[in-house]
């Protein structure tokens, strides 16, 4: 299901606080350039590697999956940079770990429908096969 323009608004105005599964450290790889525009748009964005987990990335610590994230981290919306086969199990942790979640985001070329029921049963917006380095501009935002 399409997400609306008037939506991506709301989820761009409403959301604070986004965890970034699948954050590379590679400053050319679009999860690192993804999570510099969104922390450059006042967003705070948590990273999510666990072959980085406790290092410092762009100002915050890594954490090696969503669990891992303390809960006063008020995380509104993962934005996963994961293989489409990987989507149930992290929308699962989301789901179990991150109480204030209000959006699941997958990224462009990614999307699962076990994954997108999951977060819809559980009353999440879901954005599939789409990114918001370019849909805020597009929206001119």
């Amino acid at each position: 299901m399409m997400v609306s323009d008037a939506k991506l608004r709301e989820i761009f105005a409403t959301t604070k606080t986004i965890a970034l599964v699948g954050y590379s450290a590679h400053p050319d790889r679009p999860s690192h350039m993804v999570a510099r525009f969104l922390q450059a748009k006042g967003y705070r964005v948590i990273p999510v590697n666990p072959g980085l987990a406790g290092q410092t990335a762009l100002g915050e610590t890594v954490y090696a999956d969503l669990a891992a994230i303390p809960p006063e981290i008020e995380v509104d919306m993962v934005d996963i940079f994961r293989r489409s086969e990987a989507m149930p199990d992290i929308t699962r942790d989301a789901l179990a770990h991150l109480p204030h979640l209000q959006v699941v985001w997958m990224q462009i070329g990614v999307g699962n429908e076990e994954a997108e029921a999951l977060a819809r049963q559980a009353g999440k917006t879901v954005v599939a096969d789409r990114c918001p380095k370019i849909e805020m501009p597009r929206l001119g935002l």
